[in-house]
């Protein structure tokens, strides 16, 4: 059987569109990954984008799957955008608790209720997907709260409160790059997400020690997912989603996704650096 996934997967690599991963060092990983997920039980989608190149990798990439709690990076840049312009202040009481507060407890230890203190302060879900529609995100759709979210029954067919994982790695992109939130914003929200308490068995888990990694973690029954970024040891840093839906051991298929991401792309760098000092 696991001989027969792998085949799967093989041809649905084969039938990749032609944005997939332009470098052969990518395409090398691309296909792994595509192995990965094809004998992992389970449904999985995967994004992983160079924030220097622009080349990008994907799996299921296109595939909309429940954000849980990784809507919570939105949400928090949403409010800091509205501390940038004069709106708010992190200073401000919300629910007898300073925003300041609130936004750590909401994205270092994925607090439900801060979560949706900041959205009802902010004007709720219409408000939030309003910002990211403005800012040019596609791809992400924020219908309801946390409350709201984990109250209702779950229908795999139901886009609300969902994500690709491309689209999920371009807000990432527009984030890190200032197109949405000021530097000092940026930084504070990755700050935060380096501090993230939740999923240590997912995106970390079987990188090399000591890589910095910023991230969000997200949870629902039969659900895991990660997002956030991956520094590599030149610098360079990786935008990543990864989202894992039905199937058992769902953190360890996203640690090995991660893993792979983190040495495909370092093995894609060296390949480019020998192939540019080998040319004549």
């Amino acid at each position: 059987m696991r001989f027969v996934a792998i085949l799967c997967g093989l041809l649905a690599f084969l039938a990749q569109p032609a944005w997939a991963a332009s470098s052969p060092g990518l395409q090398s990983l691309e296909q792994q990954l595509t192995y990965l997920v094809a004998a992992s039980p389970g449904d999985v989608g995967l994004a992983a984008l160079d924030l220097t190149s622009g080349e990008l990798v994907s799996v299921n990439g296109d595939q909309a799957f429940p954000m849980a709690s990784t809507v919570k990076v939105a949400i928090a840049a949403n409010y800091l955008a509205q501390v940038e312009h004069g709106r708010r202040s992190m200073s401000d009481t919300i629910g007898g608790v300073s925003a300041s507060r609130l936004m750590e407890a909401m994205m270092v230890h994925s607090d439900n209720r801060a979560t949706d203190l900041l959205l009802r302060d902010l004007g709720g879900p219409r408000t939030v997907q309003a910002w990211l529609t403005a800012n040019g995100v596609s791809g992400v759709r924020i219908d309801r709260n946390i409350a709201q979210l984990l109250s209702a029954r779950r229908d795999l067919h139901d886009i609300r409160d969902s994500s690709t994982p491309r689209a999920m790695v371009d807000l990432l992109k527009r984030i890190d790059s200032g197109a949405m939130v000021g530097p000092s914003s940026r930084s504070h929200l990755l700050y935060l997400m380096s501090r993230c308490m939740t999923g240590r068995n997912r995106m970390r888990a079987l990188l090399p020690m000591g890589t910095q990694v910023e991230h969000k973690t997200g949870t629902l029954t039969g659900l895991s997912s990660d997002v956030g970024f991956i520094t590599m040891p030149d610098g360079r840093r990786i935008a990543v989603a990864f989202f894992a839906r039905g199937g058992t051991n769902r953190p360890r298929t996203i640690a090995e996704a991660a893993r792979a991401i983190y040495y495909g792309f370092a093995s894609a760098l060296r390949t480019s650096f020998t192939t540019a000092i080998s040319a004549p």
